[in-house]
């Protein structure tokens, strides 16, 4: 039988990848940022100066990355930091949008599902990515408060950043998230969406937790 998944979707800065690491180290699953594919291929973009179709998928496929302890390595480089930036993050929103990119990284995210389970995060985790997850959660954010927690972050990582600059890349973001043709963002049918604004994160990873422990017990959610 085949491990089981918890898929967290949601746009960016929504907070679902600290809540899905919280998830997966609650019950001692495996985790898996998706994101930080993109962000690894918008990084090796960057480098290479490469944008077409073609060429990013060619880098998703052969980039030599691993998953370390909490951290991201490429070429035996620890990026973790590096992917993080918003010019690496808006590149990433780019990249995502081209149907061999996706794919070439699609078997790799698969390769993620190993026992005793998975919880996975991005965008189409469980539409696209793991469509029978056994727990399917959108979570998302109003866009002012989603931006004021980007905002957060960068200033206590010492990076200089605008508020009102991030409120406008994650509109754009937003957009471009939504209206791609391949994969685009939205919730899958039977998701259990949670807007988190008014949540702190402990809430949030405890709501996820009870509907884990109720889908267990047979219970809908």
């Amino acid at each position: 039988m085949s491990a089981p998944v918890i898929a967290i979707d949601g746009p960016s800065a929504s907070g679902k990848g600290a809540v899905a690491s919280r998830v997966a180290e609650a019950l001692g699953f495996h985790y898996l940022e998706s994101g930080a594919l993109y962000r690894l291929v918008a990084l090796r973009a960057l480098q290479s100066g490469k944008d077409g179709e073609a060429d990013l998928a060619g880098l998703a496929a052969g980039m030599p990355v691993s998953f370390r302890q909490g951290k991201i390595f490429m070429d035996k480089q620890d990026v973790t930091e590096e992917i993080r930036g918003e010019t690496v993050g808006n590149r990433a929103s780019e990249v995502a949008r081209f149907p061999s990119v996706r794919q070439a990284l699609f078997k790799r995210q698969q390769a993620f599902r190993q026992p005793p389970g998975l919880v996975a995060d991005g965008r189409d985790m469980a539409t696209i990515v793991f469509p029978d997850a056994a727990l399917k959660v959108f979570l998302t954010a109003s866009p002012e408060v989603r931006a004021e927690r980007r905002y957060k972050q960068l200033i206590d990582k010492g990076i200089t950043a605008n508020l009102r600059s991030l409120s406008r890349d994650l509109a754009e973001r937003d957009e471009r998230d939504r209206k791609r043709s391949v994969a685009p963002l939205v919730p899958a049918p039977d998701s259990q969406v949670l807007d988190s604004s008014a949540l702190s994160i402990d809430q949030v990873v405890e709501r996820v937790l009870d509907w884990w422990r109720e889908r267990k017990s047979g219970g809908r959610g």
